[in-house]
């Protein structure tokens, strides 16, 4: 790496510490910074009178970047400086091969410039700190927008087991009435009027108005209403579960919005678009897995994309044992998307289907079975993104 000035950020969600170091290493200069506007002009403040005075390009190496670091993280990179993003996993792991003698958010500062100056030397210090490449927009709108998606699908099955324990206790009837809970025209036949009794009242004719109700479910309507029973919380449980039930029908409607958008987004994105070639791979894992991708730039080879997609164990060997362990610095959001893709590949495609069932048949379990394919397809998608071609299914080879 060529001489610049290096800057450590130790990152917190309300401010930041920034040590500032010379190419040598040796330490210039730490201060505090609110996580403010103000405390982001101190920051480049300080760091171009520095540059200034030694005349060296800038490279700044900060925790969890495109996290609390936000927007500070981006406009370094708009300021024409290198950004590296810290391993929070391997920093924590050099701590302890090198301790010091307290944990702060100084001393941290400083583990970083120190990472930073051995990045060149030490094997270590080289797989701690990745340089952020450019990503293109419409992966960075993808990876909030899936997150986004994630975190309402995550509230929806919340509410909706909430609702279901409180209608079990306030009127089992009615939830008798459908064993999902989560039907659209259910949830609007209870929101339908404020007090959750009235429903039991209803003409057949307003029933029929309500979106979703055919002549079937009116009539299973009917013969509840007949019966109807209500226990004595009804007063002041019933609006908590109509509230619930609007609560999962807006929900609904978000995430359909952020559905529509992701779509867009994807057809734009080269790595979403190639990947949703792959049968099973739908809009949202697609959508998911280019957002958290980003640029296939950041990893340097396929084995690196597989561990990072949770896909690849790691060796764990002493003596005469030989085993694997589960990696820790893996992406969990794009290794749920893959392992839900995966999954429906394996319905989509003869040939993976056979390959999941003989490592069942090895005495694999599903997770392990599903893994191990996903590994062989994260070497096709390497290849698909590297070579810009889709995906193509070919007949397998006759028997001999």
């Amino acid at each position: 790496m060529e001489a610049c000035i290096r800057v450590g950020v130790d990152v917190g969600c309300r401010a930041h510490r920034v040590g500032v170091a010379g190419p040598d290493g040796a330490l210039l200069e730490e201060f505090d910074i609110s996580h403010t506007r103000e405390g982001f002009r101190s920051f480049f403040e300080r760091v171009h009178r520095r540059q200034q005075e030694l005349q060296l390009p800038v490279a700044v190496a900060m925790e969890g970047f495109n996290g609390y670091a936000r927007p500070l993280d981006q406009e370094i990179r708009t300021h024409g400086w290198r950004l590296y993003n810290v391993n929070n996993l391997k920093l924590a792991r050099f701590r302890e091969v090198f301790p010091g003698p307290a944990k702060t958010d100084a001393l941290d500062a400083r583990k970083i410039l120190e990472l930073f100056h051995l990045k060149d030397h030490l094997p270590l210090a080289k797989d701690v700190l990745q340089e952020v490449g450019e990503i293109p927009p419409e992966n960075e709108k993808l990876k909030r927008l899936s997150r986004r998606r994630r975190q309402l699908v995550e509230e929806k099955i919340r509410v909706m087991d909430r609702l279901q324990a409180d209608l079990q206790a306030v009127s089992p009837g009615l939830l008798s009435i459908t064993k999902d809970v989560g039907n659209l025209w259910f949830l609007r036949f209870l929101t339908a009027r404020d007090d959750l009794a009235q429903p039991a009242r209803l003409r057949p004719s307003t029933v029929h108005e309500i979106k979703g109700i055919g002549v079937k479910w009116a009539g299973v309507i009917a013969d509840w209403q007949k019966k109807a029973t209500f226990s004595s919380e009804v007063d002041y449980v019933g609006p908590m579960i109509i509230a619930d039930a609007r609560r999962i029908l807006a929900l609904l409607q978000e995430i359909r919005a952020l559905d529509r958008a992701m779509a867009e987004l994807t057809e734009i994105s080269s790595i979403g678009r190639r990947v949703r070639t792959i049968p099973g791979f739908g809009k949202t894992s697609a959508a998911e897995l280019a957002g958290e991708i980003g640029t296939l730039e950041r990893f340097a080879s396929e084995s690196s994309l597989a561990l990072y997609l949770g896909m690849a164990a790691l060796d764990n060997q002493s003596g005469q044992y030989h085993g694997s362990k589960r990696p820790r610095q893996v992406n969990r959001r794009a290794k749920a998307a893959m392992m839900t893709a995966v999954a429906r590949h394996i319905e989509c495609v003869p040939q993976s289907k056979a390959y999941y069932d003989r490592k069942r048949a090895e005495g694999k379990r599903h997770n392990q079975a599903v893994r191990a394919l996903g590994r062989h397809l994260v070497r096709v998608i390497w290849s698909m993104l590297r070579q810009e071609r889709d995906y193509e299914l070919r007949d397998s080879p006759p028997a001999s």
